[in-house]
């Protein structure tokens, strides 16, 4: 009823929120300046991001209060969740691109269309993923290694995560479609219902408190799927009413094979980049185990860290991949261009102004998340050989954002691939044999650095520019022409 009192609440809590917050029809993509729309576009990605990461902190500082053994759980479960969800994450990414570039091209209709199949093909694949990982989670984990106490309870976690992996698929979806169409305040104010509930939740069954069973680590699996399940009820309920963001209709969920190879065609190179940035960190996690429970455990806060400290990074590239997609479909290459530019030079700042204070910081941050000594020191000298190559990070995302945007998905995953697989692990395996596990924090540091000159340099060649994804009419799927093919170079 429209004048119900969640109605008004709703409408009260949106007032307040458009104070900070501006929606996308109050800035416009393709025209005017560059740092107003994408400071306003990039600011609510920070917001939800910020949110998304909250999942796992709270998860980190409460199991860390349960147990070690518990912690260094959770930090070798988190790669593979990683691993599971990157194998068709690919699929969202390439539904927010397609409706980038057709809301930039005015094509409303075949927006719509991208968005409607792009969550029918996303379920498919999330079910199939989930019961892979469910069945697979234990010969997973024994490739990686570890205690035995360890490796117990990241089994048990990672099968409750794969029972409900169809709810963080469905979420992740609601959120790329809304952003491909501009709409970044929607899905920040769902995540921000859904995280209360999480943080609620957690230490009751963690630790059992109340009517709850102490369920320990499996306790915080089950927080998290009931509250990814209760964001996809209300990203779903949004998507199809359309009255904020993109619409979804039923009619055009029927799977259309044909615009599934255009799908696929954008979005299989950024599954490759993700699921090979989600096989490098579990790689990773094989050269970090042997040196035992409490450097995993002071890894695992360290990797955490980094999740929050990127954070502003990660939105601005998302915002960059949205600016660049919508200038894209209408013609305006050299905009998209010059936002990319802008946004690695503004995030290059702002992050290496965070490494000082972190570096400052390193002892007092690592702390928070354990008061074993031993783990203090080992996460400190972690965040001190990372935090003066912080600004790198933030070049590396904004270029990866701006060549994803123009549909150089495959540069992008390129990129990231080279930068972990060729740079990062094999500095961390042969340094770790010399140094020790100062090697591996020495390799983030070498790593982040190579990765920012590599973007950097395939950014200059300009040739990232001439892709265009709004050729082909809703229903149809991509031409068979050799010319209607985007190409990646």
């Amino acid at each position: 009823m429209a004048g119900s009192p969640l109605d008004r609440l709703v409408a009260g809590v949106r007032r307040r929120v458009n104070m900070v917050f501006k929606s996308r029809e109050e800035f416009d993509l393709t025209s005017g300046d560059i740092p107003r729309p994408l400071f306003y576009l990039s600011l609510p990605i920070v917001v939800t991001n910020l949110l998304q990461t909250a999942y796992n902190l709270v998860d980190t500082i409460w199991l860390g209060q349960y147990s070690e053994t518990a912690l260094a759980a959770i930090g070798m479960a988190f790669p593979l969740v990683f691993f599971l969800i990157s194998l068709g994450l690919g699929i969202s990414i390439a539904g927010s691109i397609l409706v980038a570039q057709n809301i930039g091209a005015g094509d409303e209709d075949q927006a719509e269309f991208a968005a409607s199949q792009t969550v029918t093909f996303a379920i498919v694949a999330s079910l199939l993923l989930g019961a892979f990982g469910y069945l697979n989670v234990g010969t997973l984990l024994e490739l990686i290694g570890g205690p035995d106490n360890v490796v117990a309870g990241a089994t048990g976690y990672l099968q409750i995560i794969s029972l409900g992996m169809v709810f963080m698929f469905a979420f992740f979806v609601f959120m790329s479609l809304m952003r491909g169409y501009g709409d970044t305040i929607t899905p920040m104010l769902v995540m921000f219902v859904t995280v209360v509930v999480n943080m609620i939740l957690d230490p009751f069954l963690i630790f059992g408190w109340w009517i709850f069973p102490e369920y320990g680590i499996n306790g915080a699996a089950y927080a998290t799927i009931f509250s990814r399940a209760m964001a996809t009820v209300i990203g779903m309920a949004i998507m199809f009413r359309g009255n904020r963001g993109v619409q979804i209709h039923l009619s055009e969920m029927w799977p259309d094979f044909g615009y599934l190879r255009k799908i696929l065609r954008v979005g299989v190179p950024a599954s490759i980049e993700n699921t090979g940035n989600s096989i490098a960190v579990v790689l990773m996690l094989t050269i970090v185990t042997p040196f035992g429970e409490t450097v995993i455990a002071a890894y695992t806060v360290g990797v955490r860290m980094f999740s929050v400290i990127f954070l502003p990074a990660i939105a601005v590239g998302r915002g960059v991949e949205t600016m660049a997609g919508q200038n894209i479909g209408a013609g305006e290459q050299e905009r998209a261009g010059r936002a990319t530019n802008f946004a690695a030079k503004a995030m290059f700042g702002t992050l290496a102004a965070v490494g000082v204070l972190t570096w400052l910081g390193a002892p007092n941050i690592v702390a928070i998340f354990s008061d074993d000594a031993e783990v203090v020191e080992i996460g400190r000298l972690f965040l001190r050989y990372v935090a003066p190559t912080f600004g790198f990070t933030g070049i590396f995302h904004s270029y990866k954002g701006g060549f994803r945007g123009a549909g150089k998905t495959l540069t992008a995953a390129a990129i990231s691939i080279t930068m972990l697989g060729l740079v990062r692990l094999p500095v961390a395996y042969f340094a770790s044999g010399e140094m020790g596990y100062e090697g591996i924090w020495l390799a983030f540091a070498v790593s982040n650095i190579a990765g920012a000159a590599i973007a950097f340099a395939w950014y200059s060649r300009g040739t990232w520019r001439d892709a265009d994804l709004t050729d082909e009419a809703p229903g149809v799927g991509p031409s068979p022409e050799p010319d209607a093919e985007p190409t990646d170079d």
